[in-house]
Order: C-alpha cells, then structure tokens, then sequence
C-alpha cells in the first residue's frame, strides 16, 4: 500500500512539474511578445519573491522542527503521546500501540500546524495501520490530515508576517473555524459511510 501511494506521489509530482513548466514557457512567451522590455524585470522579481518565500519557510519549519526535537529529548512528545494514546487507540481501531502514539503525535503536530513535522508521524502510523490490516485507522488517518484542523496555524501566520500584514494572527480565528467543520464533517462522513458500506 505504501508502495502505491509513494508511486501515485511520484506521478503526480510529475504531472505538476509539467504544467507548471508548460505554464511558465506559455507565461513568457506572451510577455515576450506582448511587453519584452517587463520580461527580465519580471523574472528577476518573481526570483527573488520566491527565494524569499522559501527562505521563510525553511526559517519557520527549522524553528518548529527544533522545538519538536527540544520537546522530544524532555520526553514532552512522550508524554502527549501516551496521553492520546488510548483515545487514538480507540479513534482509529488500532491494536498496535506504537501506531496510536505514532498517530497522536501527527494529529498534535496538525493542530499545531505543523504540516511538515507531522507527515513522518503520519507515515509511521500508517505503516503500523497497514501491517495489522487496519484499513479504517489508514483511511481516517489520511481524512484527518487532508483537512488538517489547526488550533494554530503558524505557517500561514509566518508568512503573513514575512509579507508585512498588519495583523498577521487574525487569520487564528476563521483559519479554527474553517477546519474544525471541514474537518469534523469529512471524519462523520466517513465514519458514517463505513458503517453504512460495510458488508
């Protein structure tokens, strides 16, 4: 199963790649043609818009990634961990315990929003889900993360800042809203779906 997911990301990787490439050939073409004398102005621009932006995240990502290993030596991870545990146990029908720690630590490093930190733990859970035949816990898992409830969303807030908005945090309310319902309407859905689906 892993297997096939790694190769559909593969694929799909490579299909962005292409339109993003045949867009950005289309894109210059037309400037060229339309306003040669912007083309070099613009591509310089967007250069170094971008290189920003990834400087910004990687800055934010290697400030949460050294928090989570601070907080994995102090055994804070641990302990959140062995927190929800028994209810990740419980949520996602696991017998394998080092699956539900594996999926507790995800769902905090979500709602947190920490996508980057999460997926390792995503993709430990799902292995442990996997082997044990657990296609409820594998599927719900995945829900969870594509609508991705976030309590704080850091790296929309960083680049809000990084970009010079005036109150960058005021995307926490409607950002806990949104996915608090995306989220908890897709697991009722399924949860539902399973039950009514299950031969």
């Amino acid at each position: 199963m892993i297997k096939g997911i790694i190769a559909a990301a593969q694929k799909y990787k490579l299909t962005m790649n292409a339109i993003f490439t045949a867009v950005f050939i289309a894109s210059g073409l037309i400037m060229c043609a339309t306003s040669p004398q912007s083309f070099i102005s613009s591509l310089l621009s967007g250069a170094d818009t971008a290189a920003r932006t990834a400087l910004t995240l990687f800055c934010v990502y290697s400030v949460w990634m050294g928090l989570s290993r601070v907080a994995e030596d102090a055994g804070i991870n641990a302990f959140i961990a062995k927190k929800l545990q028994p209810l990740c146990t419980k949520f996602f029908k696991t017998k394998s315990v080092s699956g539900g720690q594996y999926a507790a630590m995800n769902v905090t490093c979500n709602l947190l929003g920490l996508g980057g930190a999460a997926t390792p733990f995503g993709v430990k859970a799902i292995k442990r889900f996997d082997a044990e035949g657990n296609m409820y816990g594998r599927n719900m898992l995945f829900i969870i993360n594509a609508a991705s409830v976030q309590i704080i969303p850091s790296t929309v807030i960083s680049m809000r800042a990084a970009y010079g908005s005036a109150d960058p945090a005021d995307v926490f309310l409607p950002a806990l809203i949104a996915t608090a319902v995306c989220t908890g309407g897709a697991v009722l859905a399924y949860a539902l779906l399973s039950k009514l689906c299950r031969p």
